[in-house]
């Protein structure tokens, strides 16, 4: 497994060996051990699969609040996606700074999005599915979001707003100075 740091270090791309013969291909995509041994010592406790029909699909930018804010390990099973992760910590010197790469069947990347940061996704295919681990169950009262094109943030997301797709939710998210729950 290849661990890789972003530009913001909490943020990071891990990558799973992936054998293959002319049956197909065998890869661990998570041992707790091995994150353990990388210096990630999370636990995970729900997965999550998302499948988004049409490239242009934005997904994001959300997040859970403390006390059940959740780290993310996402990866991409079919298709391509632009992940994207602001940091949302307040005392961070990287607050509304953010990381995005590019998470796909083909390259087997992975990212670890940490409690902290915003998440979302922009798919770079049609029939994309996303499957995510947290450490942390599902609060539909801790539940939040800021939005994905907000001109603070700057996001580039290769995709304009007329050519995004969108939940009504995410729609009507706020902007990051407008958002009250945020992390310290």
């Amino acid at each position: 497994m290849d661990v890789v740091s972003t530009k913001i270090p909490d943020v990071k791309i891990i990558t799973p060996k992936k054998y293959g013969d002319h049956r197909g291909f065998f890869s661990e995509t998570y041992s707790r051990r091995a994150f353990a041994d990388a210096g990630i010592d999370l636990e995970f406790v729900q997965d999550n699969h998302s499948l988004s029909a049409s490239q242009g699909t934005v997904r994001g930018l959300h997040f859970q609040t403390p006390p059940h804010a959740q780290d993310k390990l996402v990866r991409c099973v079919r298709g391509a996606i632009l992940d994207v992760a602001v940091d949302l910590r307040r005392s961070s010197p990287t607050f509304g700074q953010y990381v995005s790469a590019v998470i796909s069947a083909d390259n087997w990347a992975q990212i670890l999005v940490p409690v902290g940061f915003g998440h979302g996704f922009v798919t770079l295919e049609p029939d994309t599915e996303v499957v995510y681990k947290v450490t942390d169950y599902y609060s539909p009262s801790h539940d939040a979001g800021i939005r994905w094109d907000d001109p603070a943030l700057a996001v580039d997301w290769k995709v304009t707003p007329e050519q995004a797709t969108l939940s009504d939710k995410d729609q009507k998210l706020p902007f990051l100075a407008d958002a009250p729950l945020l992390f310290d």
